[in-house]
């Protein structure tokens, strides 16, 4: 029986690894074992963060709100409470935009807000 090799895509494969790590310190970038564990390492924690920034930018708009709707004489909460009765949909990340790019508008929606918990 002939004896099967599997040379050229375990080469490839490697080439592939090792074109990813560039820029890794040390073995890390030019050690096969080491290579494969730091970018399977770091391909865990790229998926983990992806769905870690999302979290992150909700939190940072909602401070943004919470620090524009204060300046206005309400909460955050009780905004986002009146809008809601208000009717207006509109996301956090909009909102923030908008009290950062358009303070007036965001003063007729907090207005908006108050008149609707009344």
């Amino acid at each position: 029986m002939v004896r099967i090799k599997i040379g050229a895509p375990r080469r490839q494969k490697k080439n592939r690894y090792f074109k990813a790590a560039k820029g890794f310190r040390g073995g890390r970038s030019t050690l096969w074992r080491t290579v494969r564990e730091t970018l399977l390492r770091a391909w865990a924690f790229s998926s983990r963060d992806r769905r870690t920034k999302k979290r992150m930018f909700r939190r940072l708009w909602i401070v943004r709100l919470n620090a524009a709707t204060r300046v206005r004489g309400m909460n955050y909460s009780t905004f986002v409470d009146g809008l809601k009765k208000a009717g207006i949909e509109l996301d956090r990340k909009q909102l923030s935009e908008i009290s950062i790019k358009d303070p007036s508008g965001f003063d007729a929606l907090v207005a908006e807000a108050q008149g609707a918990r009344r």
